[in-house]
């Protein structure tokens, strides 16, 4: 399970806005520039991430990758801890799911603290970086010495739509109520669109030219 303490669209359908490269993840290898803005256009309004390669090139590297072939389309914000954080980035087809679970990049230092608004990795272990980020909504600075390493954060007014995503769920199974990872990876949004409607979802997030 990955580890930050114990660290959809509305209905299941295809992303059809999704590069096929995505069922290959060994592709999607392109170096980021060195700063750039994710454009997250979401249920709950728009916000947008400011990317700092020097920060942590491995990390805004894959970010840079995944937005940009559409693999945050459709996904939900399944772990909303008011307070905490916002944990996203498990594709909602489970076949994708599937092949990114594996697809592990090298860890960065941590050159930037885990602020309000800072987006990071989540990581099971040294080395285990995937697919899944968090955007931290307090200082939660004790998580730099654990080797979680932002890459960017969010800017202007897009903390005031992170703050307003559905958290009612609360922590996931089996410590809290709220979404089973386990069953997003096998599952998708099929599963968390039944059990769990009320998640808020990132309708298309877009690099900003």
């Amino acid at each position: 399970m990955i580890r930050v303490v114990a660290i959809a669209l509305a209905l299941a359908t295809p992303a059809f806005s999704q590069s096929s490269n995505l069922a290959n993840p060994a592709a999607l290898n392109e170096q980021a520039p060195p700063l750039y803005k994710a454009h997250f256009d979401t249920s709950k309004g728009v916000f947008e991430v400011e990317v700092h390669r020097d920060w942590a090139p491995n990390g805004a590297d894959r970010f840079y990758n995944l937005v940009k072939n559409g693999f945050f389309d459709n996904a939900r914000f399944f772990r909303v801890i008011s307070g905490f954080m916002v944990q996203f980035g498990i594709n909602g087809d489970p076949k994708l799911s599937a092949v990114w679970r594996e697809a592990r990049i090298k860890d960065d230092p941590v050159t930037k603290s885990n602020a309000r608004g800072a987006i990071t990795f989540a990581t099971a272990g040294p080395d285990t970086r995937t697919s899944q980020v968090f955007i931290n909504y307090a200082d939660n600075s004790r998580l730099d010495g654990q080797g979680f390493a932002p890459f960017g954060i969010v800017v202007g007014n897009g903390m005031d739509v992170v703050d307003k995503l559905y958290s009612n769920y609360g922590e996931g199974a089996p410590r809290g109520s709220g979404p089973e990872q386990g069953r997003i990876q096998s599952e998708g949004n099929a599963y968390l669109n039944k059990a769990f409607p009320n998640l808020d979802y990132i309708k298309k997030a877009t690099i900003v030219k």
